[in-house]
């Protein structure tokens, strides 16, 4: 099942459920803002990603800016503050099976629904 880890204030977000809904594909959204992911699921779309996890940060969040930056985080820290801001996770985020991509740009989810 293809999931969409979906902010529908986002542009990008909103581009990626549209190439999604094109795709005539059966899948989930996750309005992350609401149901937060678990620092386990975060965990399993950071490996499956690929990245480390200050790669998924928005870094020009005011609550990043704010709180976070230019502070030597450990990699727990920085899942914890997506966990308690959840709008620091970079979106939109796509799962397919064991694959995952950022949908930035949002052309990028393609590799992964086809």
């Amino acid at each position: 099942m293809i999931k969409i880890y979906h902010n529908n204030r986002c542009s990008k977000s909103r581009c990626g459920l549209e190439i999604l809904e094109n795709s005539g594909k059966d899948f989930e959204i996750v309005k992350y803002l609401e149901n937060v992911p678990t620092k386990k699921e975060l965990n399993q779309l950071i490996k499956m990603l690929n990245i480390e996890p200050i790669d998924l940060i928005r870094k020009n969040e005011a609550i990043w800016k704010s709180e976070f930056k230019n502070k030597d985080l450990s990699n727990d820290a920085i899942i914890n503050a997506m966990l308690e801001h959840p709008k620091l996770i970079e979106r939109p985020i796509v799962v397919n099976g064991n694959q995952a991509v950022i949908g930035r740009p949002p052309e990028l989810i393609l590799n992964i629904i086809i």
